[in-house]
């Protein structure tokens, strides 16, 4: 007797274009890509010349893929004529090998020649931050991360970066921006300017964020403000109790804080250390506040994580920033065939991908 088929695997689903908000006419025109495939469509258009092109997109480094559905938007909407392409591509978090194929596009090249620059740029920049965001919750894991990058670069780049962090595993991004593709909000801390507001009494800001931030968020606070996690961190939980969720230890890497001045010699002082966040783990612990929570921030790469988790440091949370825009994670786009038959540069030739799946 013959078994019955196995169910169909569903698809995976893709985020609709529309969340995007593309400015699709200024896409279109060209007003956003290099010049020379504008002109390249120009000559095409008017030569009334009309190949149809398999191009063939993929990146050179092992990575975390991200952009995919940013990209097959831009192709959906700011193309001539979607109807007239066939595109497959692979998913938003989906690991990739170098030279893999990610997306193929087949159809006549002046409906979609003006938009090369625009899908490998969101290629490469979504899958950096994915990549690195994955590459740190790795080295973190279980611990949690939160995504703090959002004050490094320009703020017209933030809901696509957020959405590669959530993809690739981040726990918390920091502005409703970057959570908006996925319908939540941002996360936060008390931070050293409202401190300094309230003239720079750590217990007294965070009285007041008590007080008029919902109990629903979770109060965490900077405790750094006056170089002594130790006894900031100890005020905070003796004046707020239960209320507290935890601290931030953020000590600029130019100072070495007031609890590990006495113990320096056999270490590196400076900045967020090991014996810093011992020394107010165990201060917190000899009270009785065990459920505080500790973030740590400021300077953290895969490597420092890496380094602390394998000391065993008792960090909850990880707050990381800049790191993640770093390294290369460029994309390239050659045209392989044209009307079926093999036709690219020497050195590029049809790579099939059987992980492709079709766009509908």
């Amino acid at each position: 007797m013959s078994r019955p088929p196995p169910p169909p695997v569903p698809r995976r689903q893709r985020l609709d274009p529309a969340i995007f908000h593309l400015p699709v006419e200024r896409m279109r025109e060209g007003y956003y890509s290099d010049k020379y495939f504008v002109r390249a469509r120009d000559v095409l258009l008017k030569d009334r010349h009309r190949p149809c092109v398999t191009m063939q997109v993929f990146g050179k480094a092992h990575a975390f893929l991200g952009g995919i559905d940013e990209a097959i938007a831009i192709l959906k909407l700011c193309g001539e004529r979607w109807e007239e392409l066939q595109v497959s591509a692979l998913y938003d978090g989906d690991e990739i090998k170098p030279w893999e194929t990610v997306l193929l596009i087949e159809g006549p090249y002046d409906a979609f020649a003006n938009l090369e620059t625009l899908y490998l740029g969101v290629l490469a920049r979504r899958t950096r931050v994915g990549t690195n965001t994955r590459r740190v919750v790795d080295a973190a894991t279980p611990k949690q991360v939160m995504f703090f990058p959002a004050r490094h670069d320009h703020w017209l780049v933030q809901t696509g970066d957020g959405y590669a962090a959530h993809i690739a595993g981040a726990i918390g991004v920091s502005t409703d921006a970057q959570a908006s593709w996925w319908g939540s909000e941002g996360v936060g801390t008390v931070p050293h300017a409202l401190i300094a507001a309230y003239g720079g009494d750590t217990v007294l800001a965070a009285r007041k964020f008590a007080q008029w931030m919902p109990e629903t968020i979770g109060l965490i606070t900077l405790v750094d403000f006056d170089n002594d996690c130790v006894g900031t961190s100890l005020n905070v939980a003796r004046a707020l109790g239960s209320r507290l969720y935890g601290v931030r230890l953020d000590t600029s890497e130019t100072m070495v804080d007031k609890s590990v001045i006495p113990e320096m010699g056999t270490f590196k002082p400076t900045g967020v250390n090991p014996q810093l966040v011992w020394n107010v783990r165990r201060a917190l612990d000899k009270e009785g506040f065990r459920s505080v929570k500790i973030v740590v921030s400021g300077g953290f790469t895969v490597e420092k994580i890496r380094h602390f988790e394998e000391q065993g440091v008792p960090v909850d949370m990880y707050g990381v920033g800049s790191s993640l825009f770093q390294g290369r994670f460029d994309f390239t786009a050659d045209v392989v065939r044209v009307e079926g038959k093999p036709c690219g540069k020497v050195g590029r030739a049809f790579r099939p991908n059987p992980r492709l799946e079709k766009v509908e």
